[in-house]
């Protein structure tokens, strides 16, 4: 799947929780986790908090038995993390979350968010709570779609990985109207939703079909992150993998503070990956 990966860390439980799983996944697949500490312009990077950052990141290693090599950059978090990715051609990004209880201190916020809009490769967000089922390899992925072009990017990042970790494929789609567009036709309305709700998740399907695998399909009503993330539970997903519009913004499904919902509420890792700019 990856040969290098990036953790951005400020030494936080979300961050430390995203770094202990990056490296799991770096003992599994033989990969190079880089673990960044960026610090301020006007910081110290010999202080003893970088150490201390340093220390904590040798000894998730020791214990991983992964090949980590910690990097100290200085400027602000997101124009650090970018760049360094850009520099070392890595193929993904593990963040950590501090989830339903707030925003982690350096990882989550406009930090992550930008990380995740911006970046050229996947970010693997990953919510710092106890709660979350965080085993690799993953035995259930999970892929929230809506047919659009980035949600089709993520059902192939989904296949992938299904085919190297012989995973099991949901992917599912959500139905939902609003009180206040209930009126006048809204059987017909509901009608046309739920036949397009059903072509994307069969359209999903009929592509497992051509690569040899198997997809379960479902097609639910209600709020999108709530709908997403009961369907997690339900069926133990290990990772959902959504897709995002990039720099011009949010696909229509996972929009905006929906996308921020899932990845704060979900029960698993979950993996954005965006369509290459001349496919948007």
């Amino acid at each position: 799947m990856f040969d290098r990966i990036l953790v951005p860390t400020d030494g936080s439980g979300p961050a430390n929780a995203a770094l202990e799983y990056a490296a799991e996944i770096a003992a599994r697949e033989d990969l190079t986790v880089y673990v960044l500490h960026v610090v301020g312009p006007d910081d110290d990077p010999e202080t003893d908090s970088v150490e201390e950052l340093l220390e904590a990141g040798q000894t998730w290693a020791a214990e991983a038995n992964a090949p980590i090599i910690d990097v100290v950059r200085t400027g602000t978090p997101r124009e650090a993390i970018l760049e360094f990715a850009a520099d070392h051609d890595v193929d993904a990004l593990v963040m950590g979350t501090r989830g339903r209880r707030g925003i982690g201190r350096l990882l989550l916020g406009s930090v992550t968010e930008a990380v995740v809009r911006d970046a050229d490769v996947p970010v693997l967000v990953v919510r710092g709570s106890a709660d979350v089922r965080r085993r690799y390899p993953v035995e259930t992925v999970l892929v929230p779609s809506d047919g659009s072009v980035h949600a089709d990017i993520a059902v192939e990042h989904a296949l992938a990985i299904a085919d190297h970790l012989g995973a099991e494929v949901h992917v599912m789609t959500s139905v939902d109207v609003s009180p206040a567009e209930l009126g006048e036709g809204t059987d017909l309305r509901l009608d046309r939703l739920e036949t397009h709700a059903r072509s994307v998740v069969d359209d999903a399907a009929d592509r497992a079909a051509e690569t040899g695998l198997e997809v379960t399909t479902a097609v639910r009503h209600g709020s999108i992150p709530r709908t997403v993330e009961a369907y997690a539970e339900e069926h133990d997903v290990d990772l959902l993998v959504m897709g995002t519009h990039g720099r011009s913004g949010i696909d229509r499904l996972l929009l905006g503070s929906v996308t921020e919902r899932v990845l704060r509420t979900a029960p698993a890792p979950v993996l954005t990956v965006r369509a290459p700019e001349a496919d948007q």
